[in-house]
């Protein structure tokens, strides 16, 4: 999967090097375990498939494309010896970008759309087998039916109204696209030697993780600045108000009673099944683990026996552990702010000058939402700022962000949802800070919030709110420096 690569910030050689590197640590273990045989390897290296990301450089992403096939063609030959042409094919699925999405003119989101679409269906040799497209109001909410029947209109109109499925590559003897696919291959390469000489993928992972880290601060300071021009965003601000988004109902809203129903469903579900079949599937599942036996058929076993996912994850923790990745944020380089950052350092030094103390935040990324941008950059700004930043990742329980308060005493709470949760989440965390004696430490929230929910969250004691359209950080973390400020003592006040 590349698709989340490059929504953290990938480059278009970072997104190729990163994902065809995973996927040879994922066929050098295979092949290292004996389990499959030389004769029937090349079948398993036709089975790979990958999930790919377009954004909105159009060119750039059609020559990404043809050049994931090209090296992916190469490694399969050179490196693993598959002489059927079928089984060296680049098989992929592909979501457009979501990270581009704006909430500001959300209506312009319909042609980021098309045109990110439009790069990896046109060029046939590097044709997407599958496409997922995003609604136009993603930046705003959840889509509703509507929203999703619009974005699948598109793949059809192109499918069976145009003549797009006709004819061969347009693209093919094209001077210009041969050009940046070699330019994309080199530098590709030469990172994929890189992660090579650290061992692989999976021992590189928290120099990738960096690198995105990093990725994403530059293109992000690029739209702070202006470099990046992004319409509706920093320029072409102006315009008429749009009728998408007059009404009320222009997004999904969550029902509040969606997770008590959900828990009665599950509880059902354990109810009506047999509890002794489950529980010995549960043993051999664990046993086959401790063992190091193939996990997939115990499995099955345990699928037929009516084990949930959360049981099956479960007995697997109780063997393995569970993993947390590195944030990248504390190894990332520190990126350009403008005069904007340098003004914040200047105040926070001055601030650590009279008060002999550095101001510290806790930023917490609550519930199964695997989406950390935000946090990885207000993290890295608040840092560069001067700010001492605790953000342990994501997939953080109410209770673990509360605990760890309780623990760093910081001087604000800074949590990031995108997952629709957040009303739920964030009342959560609160309501445990309050419980813990802490409720006079300042709540800041970032996410999709809609402005209902948003007027649900200040009523329940969260002080800011922040959303897409929220893109300059230093103003961002200015405001959360104000509210550091109004909690510290004057100097000499009894």
């Amino acid at each position: 999967c590349s698709y989340h690569l490059q929504e953290a910030g990938a480059t278009p050689e970072e997104e190729l090097a990163f994902a065809l590197a995973n996927a040879i640590a994922v066929l050098d273990a295979v092949k290292a375990g004996g389990a499959i045989t030389d004769a029937d390897f090349p079948q398993l290296v036709g089975r790979i498939s990958f999930f790919v990301n377009a954004g909105i450089r159009f060119v750039t992403e059609l020559c990404k494309m043809r050049a994931f096939a090209e090296l992916w063609d190469e490694i399969t030959s050179e490196r693993y010896g598959v002489k059927d042409p079928k089984m060296r094919r680049f098989r992929y699925g592909v979501q457009v970008n979501s990270l581009g999405l704006t909430e500001q003119q959300p209506e312009n989101n319909v042609y980021r759309i098309l045109i990110e679409m439009l790069a990896v269906v046109l060029s046939k040799n590097a044709r997407a087998r599958a496409v997922q497209l995003p609604a136009w109001n993603e930046a705003l909410g959840l889509p509703r039916p509507w929203d999703q029947q619009w974005s699948i209109r598109l793949q059809q109109i192109m499918a069976f109204e145009s003549d797009l499925l006709e004819y061969g590559d347009l693209f093919d003897g094209s001077a210009e696209v041969e050009a940046k696919v070699a330019a994309l291959k080199a530098d590709a390469r030469a990172e994929l030697a890189r992660i090579d000489e650290m061992g692989g993928s999976v021992a590189a992972i928290p120099y990738m993780k960096r690198r995105l880290v990093e990725s994403n601060a530059y293109r992000i300071a690029a739209i702070e600045t202006g470099d990046k021009k992004v319409v509706g965003v920093n320029c072409f601000t102006e315009g008429e108000p749009s009728p998408f988004t007059g009404a009320a109902d222009s997004f999904l809203s969550i029902d509040e009673d969606t997770e008590e129903r959900q828990i009665a469903s599950l509880n059902a579900w354990r109810d009506r099944r047999n509890g002794a079949q489950a529980k010995l599937a549960l043993v051999e599942l664990e046993a086959a683990a401790r063992e190091g036996r193939n996990l997939m058929e115990p499995s099955i076993v345990c699928a037929h026996a009516g084990v949930t996912t959360g049981e099956w994850g479960q007995a697997l923790r109780e063997v393995y552990g569970e993993y947390r990745s590195p944030t990248g944020v504390a190894a990332s380089k520190a990126q350009a702010g403008g005069d904007g950052l340098a003004a914040l350092l200047g105040r926070v030094e001055s601030l650590v000058a009279k008060h002999g103390l550095r101001p510290r935040i806790l930023i917490g990324k609550p519930g199964l939402d695997g989406h950390s941008n935000g946090a990885e950059q207000i993290a890295v700004r608040a840092r560069d700022a001067g700010f001492e930043v605790i953000y342990e990742g994501i997939r953080l329980t109410p209770e673990q962000i509360v605990r760890t308060a309780v623990e760093e005493n910081p001087h604000v709470v800074g949590l990031s949802v995108l997952s629709g949760s957040h009303l739920a989440l964030v009342t959560a965390v609160k309501t445990g800070l309050d419980a813990a004696g802490m409720g006079d430490t300042p709540v800041v929230v970032g996410g999709i919030i809609p402005p209902g929910d948003a007027d649900i969250l200040r009523a329940a004691g969260i002080v800011r709110i922040y959303t897409p359209k929220n893109f300059n950080m230093n103003a961002v973390m200015a405001d959360i420096l104000d509210l550091v400020e109004q909690r510290l003592p004057v100097p000499g006040a009894e």
